[in-house]
């Protein structure tokens, strides 16, 4: 794993558009993006960002 591909949870929040209480929420529930738990840091990679926007993307009926 690319460690220059890691980012913090507040780099991450930007990344998505949210707050980092949010991803701490989802976190807590189960939801939101993957991570990695590094003792007691909290890292993540782009490409688990973009999987989990790209997951939640909604088409409208004008974009079909």
């Amino acid at each position: 794993m690319d460690r220059l591909n890691m980012m913090d949870e507040r780099a991450a929040a930007s990344v998505i558009g949210c707050s980092v209480a949010l991803l701490r929420k989802w976190r807590l529930f189960g939801e939101g993006p993957a991570y990695c738990k590094l003792g007691r840091l909290v890292r993540y990679r782009h490409e688990d960002l973009d999987a989990f926007l790209a997951a939640h993307r909604v088409e409208t009926g004008g974009a079909r």
